[in-house]
């Protein structure tokens, strides 16, 4: 027999018996989330199936991120009614302030070779811990915080075997609009895209979240990558040593397919409207000088304290382009305590950029940004379909950090190379 692939270990773990590539199992989840979005729909699915209880409520998570604070009584009710299931269930409330779900689940739950499921597309992001992270219907994680299991087709496998070292100004952000400029937007439906190579081995943890955080957008099921020292130098700074295991993809898995990227060459990327595989090279004379009314760093993909700090390495001591605005949602409490202790909340405030509380803010287009009729928005986001951003008749753009910095300078696209 080959060996297996990380999913097929992970999932294997969790279903007590050995599986394998297109095996339906029954697998233990260890850690299940909602958020304000979808948790309304997923606790009411509960009430109406008689099954309001958590299974393990510590590893229950109820989280207020998309409308945090609401801008409507409406929104405000559903987090009522949030709250008071947390209470009744016993399962953990993370509150308006605490930050985006995916970010707080990562900081804080999600564990190497455990199975992760949340009521959200971008619960992918946790296989950068080496988890199986995965986002479900309302109805499938209502049944797995209920029993505490869920029920699922091990994906195949796409290796992505990744070598060099990046340039100045390019970073993961860029690697995985090149990759879904590549395959496109469904090419790897229910697939899992793990992440290997030398490349993935130096990479910081915070930028190897935003490979998994975006596997979603080329159709993903997952996004795994390895658990290694890496991976224990980040739950050690998070008082979760504990909880490391290595997890590691056997020598001679079994791939569906496998893709090789060398990132020595890797340009910034720009992913254009309507859709995330419309991408090109900031080079590119269809982006390059565009006017942008607004630069948006936000989102569970990159706003981060590292993210933060990466753009005001650029913004130190220059201002935000007149005719630009800059809005800044940091991903997390800890990030966004973290920017402001060190500084980073001056450099920015001195730029002229407004600081939200951490939360999804203007990403998921519910409020604190959205953009008027036939504006440009440049934004460190993970998605740019029609109407993302909570108007069909404006247009974002997806970028780095670096990119969206160097952007906010001078107020059009611009190569974060140059400055």
């Amino acid at each position: 027999m080959p060996g297996k692939t990380l999913v097929e270990k992970v999932l294997s773990h969790a279903s007590g018996r050995e599986v394998r590539a297109g095996d339906i199992t029954i697998a233990r989840v260890d850690l299940a989330y909602v958020q304000d979005g979808t948790g309304p729909l997923t606790f009411r699915q509960m009430e109406k199936m008689g099954l309001v209880k958590a299974a393990n409520p510590a590893r229950s998570i109820v989280f207020i991120d998309h409308s945090s604070p609401p801008p409507r009584k409406e929104l405000a009710s559903d987090h009522v009614y949030l709250r008071d299931f947390a209470t009744k269930t016993g399962m953990v409330l993370s509150d308006v302030g605490e930050g985006v779900c995916h970010q707080v689940a990562f900081e804080k739950y999600v564990r190497p070779g455990e199975v992760a499921i949340g009521a959200d597309s971008h619960t992918v992001m946790g296989g950068a811990m080496g988890a199986f992270a995965t986002g479900m219907g309302s109805t499938d994680v209502a049944v797995a915080l209920a029993l505490g299991k869920t029920w699922l087709r091990v994906p195949e496998s796409w290796r992505f075997e990744v070598t060099g070292s990046f340039a100045h100004g390019v970073y993961a952000k860029d690697l995985i609009l090149r990759v879904i400029g590549d395959i496109k937007t469904d090419v790897a439906t229910y697939m899992a895209m793990e992440w290997g190579g030398p490349a993935i081995s130096k990479m910081p943890m915070t930028e190897r979240m935003v490979l998994s955080n975006m596997a979603i957008e080329a159709g993903g099921k997952c996004g795994p990558q390895p658990s290694d020292e890496e991976t224990r130098r980040y739950l050690r700074e998070h008082g979760r040593e504990a909880d490391w295991r290595e997890v590691r993809p056997d020598e001679d898995a079994r791939y569906e397919r496998t893709s090789a990227y060398d990132v020595g060459p890797l340009e910034p990327m720009v992913a254009r409207p309507p859709q995330e595989d419309n991408v090109v090279p900031v080079t590119d004379p269809s982006v390059k000088g565009l006017r942008i009314h607004q630069v948006y760093l936000g989102s569970c993909t990159n706003a981060r304290y590292e993210d933060i700090r990466v753009f005001c390495d650029y913004m130190r001591g220059e201002a935000v382009a007149k005719g630009t605005r800059l809005i800044v949602t940091p991903a997390s409490k800890e990030s966004y305590v973290r920017a402001m202790k060190e500084g980073l909340f001056g450099v920015l405030l001195d730029a002229g950029a407004t600081i939200n509380s951490p939360g999804c803010g203007a990403c998921p287009g519910v409020h604190l940004g959205i953009p008027g009729d036939g504006e440009n928005v440049l934004s460190t986001t993970n998605r740019n379909y029609v109407g993302r951003m909570g108007n069909p008749l404006a247009f974002t753009y997806l970028a780095s950090p670096a990119t969206a910095a160097a952007t906010a300078m001078y107020g059009v696209i611009t190569d974060p190379r140059e400055v």
